[in-house]
């Protein structure tokens, strides 16, 4: 079973990773590399939070625009629950969300899941390509959206319609150049059909 230990995102500012030790408390899940890769507008993907209650969103949202993240999306209540989304100091975009609606306990930073989402092109052709590469399929809808089983790593990996995920996200869904991720888990080397380049651990090192 396939497992995703975690994403090196590409900055351009080595200082940038004390932001995810600040805001989040992560560090061996969300690793730095330096790049000087041209890249503009959307990146193409997101990162999600998933946590337990309204209140630990709404403590990490606070916690990371202290820290310099810039808010896309103030934390309000949907139809599914309760969620923000801000934009880290290198430009990754993170949703940070509750299936929840009511809190249950004293707010915490603690999370739940993290989850990457890739916006692809077609949704289908990419989910086929993933199964090809040995991942299983664990939700999927249609065209839309589908979800993987990616084993005991930390790291969950989705696939969305880019221009439905930019709209998640709150921005528009242009953008062209480097992603600047390398997803980091024992797949194997390969780069997917909309560019998202998957490492192995011992190729990848962080700052």
């Amino acid at each position: 079973m396939t497992s995703i230990e975690f994403v090196t995102l590409e900055v351009a500012d080595p200082a940038a990773g004390s932001f995810y030790s600040t805001a989040f408390g992560l560090a061996n899940q969300v690793r730095l590399a330096a790049s000087e890769a041209p890249t503009t507008g959307f990146r193409g993907f997101t990162l999600s939070l998933v946590v337990s209650q309204p209140g630990n969103v709404d403590a990490l949202v606070d916690a990371a625009v202290a820290a310099g993240a810039t808010t896309l999306k103030p934390a309000a209540k949907s139809l599914w629950g309760y969620g923000g989304v801000v934009q880290a100091p290198d430009g990754t975009i993170w949703q940070i969300a509750s299936s929840s609606k009511k809190d249950t306990g004293p707010a915490t930073r603690e999370i739940d899941e993290i989850v990457l989402l890739l916006g692809v092109e077609d949704v289908k052709a990419s989910k086929q390509f993933y199964v090809d590469h040995g991942l299983a399929v664990a939700k999927s809808f249609g065209g839309k959206y589908v979800e993987f089983v990616t084993g005991s790593g930390p790291v969950k990996l989705a696939l969305y319609k880019r221009r439905g995920l930019a709209k998640v996200a709150g921005i528009s869904p242009d953008g062209t150049g480097s992603h600047r991720l390398a997803i980091g888990g024992d797949a194997g080397t390969f780069t997917d059909p909309d560019g998202f380049a998957w490492t192995t651990a011992s190729e990848t090192a962080s700052l």
